[in-house]
C-alpha cells in the first residue's frame, strides 16, 4: 500500500525564544503539495531555527505546525528530510557505504544508492573513502539522501553551500522533480535557488531584547 502524500504544510502564529531573545514571532505560511517555499532574511532573523521548528527539532514558544494529509501513523519527523549545515559523513566509509547507511537508517532502500549517487554526480566516486571528498562533494553526498530515502517534505538549510554551478543545477532538477511529483520543499537560503517561481517568506531582523 502506498503511503498517503501530504497535501499541505501549514504554520500559524509561530514564535521562538532562544537565549532570552525572541528570534521571530507571528510567522504563518502554507505550502501546498507541489510547491516550494523559500525563506530569506538577514543573519540572525531565525531562518535556520524556523526550519528546525518545522522539523520538530525545536519546540516553538508559540504557534503550531501541521502536515496535513500525511500518514497519521507516522510522526512528522518520519515524513521529513531535514538537511542542515552539517553533512554527517563518516570518513572511514566509502561514498556508497555512507549513503547506504543513511538510506537504510531513514527507511529507504539500499538498491537506490546508485540512482541517488548518479543524481548528484558522485556515482564514479562510489568506492572512494568519504575522507577524500571535498566540501562540495560532501554536500552532494548529503543531498543524495533525498533520493535514496524518499520523503514527502524536504527542509533545506542553505542547500547550495559549497556547491559549484553544475551541482546547483542538479539540485534545481532534484527540487523540480520532487515538487512535480507532489512533494513539498521549504528552503532557507541567502542565494537564489535554481527553481522557477517559488513562494517566498521574508523573516525580519532579530527583535531586540
Amino acid at each position: 500500500m502506498t503511503a498517503p502524500v501530504p497535501t499541505r504544510l501549514a504554520a500559524a502564529g509561530l514564535a521562538l525564544d532562544r537565549g532570552g531573545r525572541r528570534l521571530f514571532e507571528g510567522v504563518a505560511f502554507t505550502v501546498d503539495a507541489g510547491e516550494a517555499l523559500v525563506i530569506t532574511g538577514p543573519n540572525g532573523a531565525g531562518k535556520s531555527s524556523l526550519l528546525r521548528v518545522v522539523a520538530g527539532l525545536l519546540s516553538p514558544s508559540e504557534g503550531t505546525v501541521r502536515l496535513e494529509g500525511g500518514d497519521d501513523e507516522l510522526p512528522l519527523a518520519a515524513q521529513v528530510h531535514y538537511l542542515g549545515h552539517l553533512d554527517a559523513v563518516k570518513p572511514s566509509l566509502s561514498v556508497a557505504e555512507a549513503l547506504g547507511f543513511w538510506a537504510v537508517y531513514l527507511g529507504g532502500r539500499q538498491d537506490r544508492v546508485d540512482e541517488a549517487l548518479d543524481a548528484v554526480g558522485l556515482l564514479a566516486l562510489a568506492d572512494l573513502p568519504s575522507a577524500y571528498l571535498s566540501a562540495g562533494q560532501r554536500r552532494r553526498l548529503a543531498l543524495a539522501r533525498l533520493i535514496a530515502a524518499p520523503r514527502p517534505l524536504w527542509l533545506l538549510d542553505e542547500p547550495t553551500a559549497a556547491l559549484d554551478a553544475a551541482a546547483e543545477r542538479r539540485l534545481g532538477e532534484m527540487i523540480r522533480d520532487h515538487v512535480s511529483g507532489g512533494g513539498i520543499v521549504v528552503a532557507a537560503t541567502h542565494a537564489e535557488l535554481p527553481i522557477p517561481a517559488p513562494r517566498r517568506l521574508v523573516l525580519g531582523a532579530r527583535v531586540p531584547a
